[in-house]
């Protein structure tokens, strides 16, 4: 059995290995695959298995794939993946639920607080010899923000959600959750519709998927309803966010900071809007990879395909 990884090296660029996958199938591994039809089609071949993380399996790709039958995401979202099609030939889609939910709170939070003190600046600051040359004893080249007392709005309430929201609950943080189901799990805070979140809250974090309804949610008629000088926090999906609207936003001091590890396009496309603004940190969609989470992803990954094997799969989102 033919077992195809198209774009192996962001799950392992070097410190892992898919002995674990390997020992189930024949394994090619690609660090890349091109996301074109023809170099996806070229690289399964006829294999019966592919892992996938950003590579897309288009309708065209799986209607000219006709061996495939299992598809593993290796993530936890599964939208580079046209699952009618998947359904439609019988294939299976399992994802890898959880894995990064520590690693990507963690994050999160990191980020505020980067918004918060700006340390990396200071430290550049210092390393560059500001402080040599500083009459005083100390000096700050960016607001300072307390967080203690203030109100964190946190959207989707999903592991990382949750997450999330126990970690500002140790910073003394007032904690509003907005999502589309609302469950009984929610002991820190409290759930409120979007439109209260957007207006009470002092800093705004995204958790949740992207789908046709979140698509550009976080726009220009969402943003006029935050409070002046919000501080904003994305490491969900770029998509969520018309990035014009959010630029706009943090050159007339609405948004007074934002913290994205995720943009529209993957890589950042050179006329992103974003890109230089000193009011905007971005990372690489860097959230999830910790060692430790990107070993949980194998395992799972590993695990997911075992299952599949055994005739009981698990982790399915497409059947």
């Amino acid at each position: 059995m033919k077992i195809v990884v198209l774009d192996g090296y962001a799950l392992n660029p070097g410190d892992l290995d898919w002995n674990g996958i390997g020992a189930l199938g024949e394994l090619i591994v690609y660090d890349r695959t091109q996301n074109t039809t023809e170099a996806i089609l070229a690289a399964i071949e006829d294999a019966a298995i592919v892992f996938t993380n950003k590579t897309i399996l288009s309708a065209e790709v799986l209607r000219n794939a006709p061996a495939l039958k299992y598809i593993g995401v290796l993530a936890t979202g599964y939208n580079i993946v046209d699952f009618n099609h998947a359904r439609e030939q019988g294939i299976v889609v399992t994802n890898v639920p959880d894995y990064g939910t520590a690693a990507v709170a963690q994050f999160a939070m990191g980020m505020l607080l980067q918004l918060c003190h700006r340390i990396g600046e200071h430290s550049l600051a210092v390393h560059s010899g500001e402080w040599t040359l500083c009459p005083d004893f100390c000096f700050w080249n960016f607001p300072l923000i307390e967080l203690t007392g203030k109100t964190i709005g946190i959207i989707g309430y999903g592991k990382i959600g949750k997450k999330m929201a126990q970690i500002a609950k140790s910073f003394g943080l007032q904690i509003l959750v907005h999502t589309r189901t609302e469950n009984s799990e929610q002991d820190v805070g409290k759930f409120v519709s979007f439109e209260t979140l957007l207006r009470t809250s002092d800093i705004i974090t995204l958790h949740c998927p992207l789908t046709e309804e979140t698509n550009g949610f976080i726009n220009k008629k969402t943003i006029q309803k935050m409070k002046t000088g919000v501080l904003f926090v994305n490491t969900a999906r770029g998509a969520l966010v018309v990035e014009e609207d959010l630029k706009e936003s943090l050159l007339n001091g609405k948004i007074a900071g934002a913290a994205l590890d995720v943009v529209s396009t993957e890589p950042m496309q050179k006329d992103n809007p974003l890109r230089g603004l000193v009011n905007c940190i971005i990372t690489p969609h860097i959230a999830w990879a910790t060692k430790e989470a990107r070993m949980r992803l194998m395992t799972t990954a590993t695990e997911n395909l075992k299952a599949y094997l055994n005739g009981k799969p698990v982790n399915v989102v497409v059947s």
